[in-house]
């Protein structure tokens, strides 16, 4: 990990992220790293806040495949996505140059809307109805028709984002070493005209999933890409599947997924 010392800090821009930004730069450059304003010159980027800050981070720097991202928490509580805490630099850096850090590659979901270009997840994408009332999607598995949903919406998730929005659905947790996605439900409508699976359900990474906006007047969803709205208006089709590429992201030797999980909800 020697050779990985040129380092960007990702901080919100209000008055105490931009202290705390401050501090650990000072501190990094004490321990003999380097920092840089440039997030593609960048070895390691480091987000500090919570696991929205994370996931922040990834996206601002274009989920970039030839460098390691890292967390630092500022709450002090424990999070899915960052490591290290503010309280505790020390052992931030002395693990980074004592390379006791081992690298964890986290899936991506990519997405596809109609004819605009492709872009990323790293917990999910959701699509909900947006105004007071149902709509209805066609779910296309592999270019055949599973099912025709109605109801809220769906969220597709990778296995790191079911432990988010995905789990307070009571969609599955998933290991992130199954390289899989998951499609869980938003308020279904079962009725003698509509009919679902009712529970949410896991994709290989080897299947395209498509989904089919019905044209009836609430062909407008809201959209959202991880914790980013989108500001794509009209959807006829949107296309999802496991994308080739992964974040990949420091650890402690001790603290895995499972371990984490298990932290901060048991």
């Amino acid at each position: 990990m020697t050779e990985r010392m040129n380092i960007f800090i990702y901080s919100e821009h209000d008055k105490d992220s931009l202290s705390k930004k401050s501090i650990v730069e000072d501190a990094l450059i004490h321990e003999g790293f380097t920092t840089t304003e440039d997030s593609q010159a960048a070895n390691i980027i480091l987000s500090i806040g919570s696991d929205g800050s994370f996931l922040q981070a990834v996206r601002k720097t274009r989920f970039r495949q030839d460098c390691l991202y890292a967390g630092l928490s500022v709450t002090g509580k424990p999070s899915l996505y960052c490591d290290f805490h503010f309280n505790n630099l020390y052992e931030m850096t002395k693990a980074i140059r004592n390379a006791k850090l081992e690298v964890r590659r986290y899936p991506l979901i990519q997405v596809t809307i109609d004819n605009h270009r492709q872009f990323y997840c790293l917990n999910e994408f959701s699509i909900r109805s947006n105004i007071v009332r149902t709509f209805v999607l066609d779910v296309i598995i592999d270019d055949t028709i599973f099912e025709t949903f109605l109801g809220d919406g769906l969220i597709i998730s990778t296995p790191t984002g079911s432990t988010a929005y995905n789990k307070s659905v009571n969609g599955a947790v998933v290991d992130p070493l199954l390289a899989c996605f998951q499609v869980t439900e938003l308020a279904s409508v079962n009725n003698n005209k509509y009919r679902t699976l009712g529970s949410s359900f896991i994709l290989s990474g080897e299947r395209k999933l498509r989904l089919r906006v019905h044209q009836d007047g609430n062909d407008f969803p809201i959209m959202a890409a991880d914790n980013e709205a989108l500001g794509i208006r009209k959807v006829e089709n949107v296309e999802i599947e496991l994308s080739e590429k992964t974040i990949k992201t420091v650890k402690l030797k001790d603290n895995s997924f499972w371990e984490k999980v298990q932290r901060i909800y048991l």
